[in-house]
């Protein structure tokens, strides 16, 4: 149950205590209210327990690890590019 839905239950029920004027057979309308109540209350408490838990922080680590890969660097190679100068009174290639 998250938060959100606890909190709706407790405002569900808040509602059918104080704000409801209605009578069933065999069924009290406010002892409803008061059990959707706790069971929202215990949901709430049972959602901010599990945040809680689960946003602890980590402590420091004893020993730092440390990685020593080691790259080789490709072989370099070398292009020679020749140009060959044209004459602007030879005709076009």
């Amino acid at each position: 149950m998250t938060i959100a839905g606890s909190i709706i239950l407790i405002m569900l029920g808040a509602i059918l205590t104080w704000a409801v004027e209605f009578d069933l057979a065999g069924l009290d309308i406010n002892v409803v209210g008061v059990i959707l109540m706790l069971g929202g209350l215990a949901g709430l408490l049972f959602g901010i327990y599990r945040i809680s838990v689960t946003r602890r922080a980590v402590g420091p680590i004893d020993e730092p690890v440390h990685r020593h890969d080691v790259y080789e660097e490709p072989e370099t190679r070398r292009t020679t590019v020749y140009e060959e100068r044209r004459h602007y009174d030879e005709p076009p290639i």
